[in-house]
């Protein structure tokens, strides 16, 4: 079962999510050593008048760090302070009974509650404080310090919130990995996403245009033979675009500026749209060629699709990319799959996605690194 929501907490010390909390595993044994304590602690001090009160006040004790311990972390700070300061008063009180400075012993539980309960400071102070008190005690009322109940009050207050401490850490440590791998699910999500949608968006528009060239060819009675070889080339296409989603899924697909270069003047060519087009990329700056070469595969499947253009011109330099067309539009696009992913691709190299229609009519889609960041 879950533990309910922590009112108030003090919020450096509210349980981080994910948190196994070892040490309140530990607690249940550790009160059934509180109990089994105070009872032989009461048989040995047995000769004294107030056995009958010792053996209640270890029950209260008993009792009161249960309550602590288990119901303090669903309350506030006054309410905890409130548990903890009757559990001290209840071990002082035992201690008076023993008549003994080393009844005080009896405080370590007090002091593991305020491990659970209090900010790793308070407890440590409050530890330091306690076994001070011992050792004046002793030493006043026996003339030799007893330094052993105080190294075991010091070694529950630091020992203890130290552990507790780690345990938090580990806690922590576990959420922010279980978060990184949330977050590495969704970033591969978004690649696989990204890089389907540049695959079937310029692969399906190009058959597209094929397979419509050869059925109007194939309609009209004539030239057979170029019907068969628009279909040729989408059966080619439909192939190299199977292979391609395979790597996309697999991770291992690259793109290819030179290819995209031809495949960008069959397609348009397909589409009969004007197309002038480089004859290489080889004076591209090595790490922009991958993402130019998204930039051209999306900047031809808009114009094949959207613009209306008769010619489309590409131009390329070392740190930029440019596709223009003379068509008919008139606003820039709306930010969808194709232009995010671009965004984020270029972003990763330093470079700029800019889109928009051009003042004597036509479209502009460029991709350019800026001076600042080219030095």
């Amino acid at each position: 079962m879950q533990d309910g929501p922590e009112p108030t907490a003090w919020p450096a010390y509210a349980d981080p999510p994910g948190s196994r909390r070892p040490i309140r595993r530990m607690l249940g044994p550790v009160a059934a050593l509180v109990g089994l304590g105070t009872t032989v602690a009461g048989a040995r001090y047995g000769h004294t008048p107030h056995r009958p009160l010792m053996l209640v006040d270890g029950v209260l004790i008993a009792g009161g760090f249960l309550a602590a311990v288990y119901a303090g972390r669903r309350t506030g700070p006054p309410a905890r302070l409130a548990m903890l300061a009757g559990l001290y008063l209840a071990a002082a009180a035992f201690a008076v009974l023993v008549a003994d400075p080393r009844g005080l012993g009896v405080l370590a539980y007090p002091i593991i509650a305020s491990v659970v309960l209090l900010p790793p400071l308070w407890t440590r102070v409050i530890g330091t404080l306690v076994a001070v008190i011992e050792v004046a005690l002793s030493w006043w009322l026996r003339g030799t310090p007893s330094w052993d109940v105080a190294l075991l009050l010091m070694f529950v207050a630091y020992v203890l919130t130290g552990i507790n401490q780690l345990s938090r850490t580990v806690a922590e440590l576990r959420a922010a990995r279980d978060e990184i791998a949330t977050l590495s699910v969704a970033a591969e999500r978004a690649r696989v996403a990204r890089d389907l949608h540049d695959v079937l968006g310029h692969s399906l528009t190009t058959i597209t245009v094929k397979t419509a060239l050869a059925r109007r060819v194939l309609e009209s009675g004539a030239e057979h033979a170029r019907a068969v070889a628009e279909i040729r080339d989408a059966e080619r296409l439909s192939r190299d675009t199977l292979e391609e989603i395979r790597a996309t899924v697999s991770g291992y697909r690259r793109a290819s500026l030179t290819a995209e270069l031809a495949g960008a003047r069959s397609a348009l060519r397909g589409a009969g749209i004007g197309a002038r087009l480089p004859l290489s990329a080889d004076d591209v700056r090595a790490d922009l060629r991958e993402p130019f070469a998204h930039v051209l595969r999306e900047g031809v499947t808009n114009v094949i699709r959207h613009s209306g253009a008769g010619a489309c011109e590409v131009r390329i330099g070392p740190t930029f990319i440019e596709i223009r067309d003379d068509g008919t539009a008139t606003a820039p696009p709306r930010p969808g799959t194709g232009l995010t992913g671009l965004t984020e691709r270029l972003a990763t190299v330093g470079a700029r996605l800019d889109a928009g229609p051009l003042t004597g009519g036509g479209f502009r889609l460029a991709a350019t690194v800026p001076q600042e960041a080219e030095t």
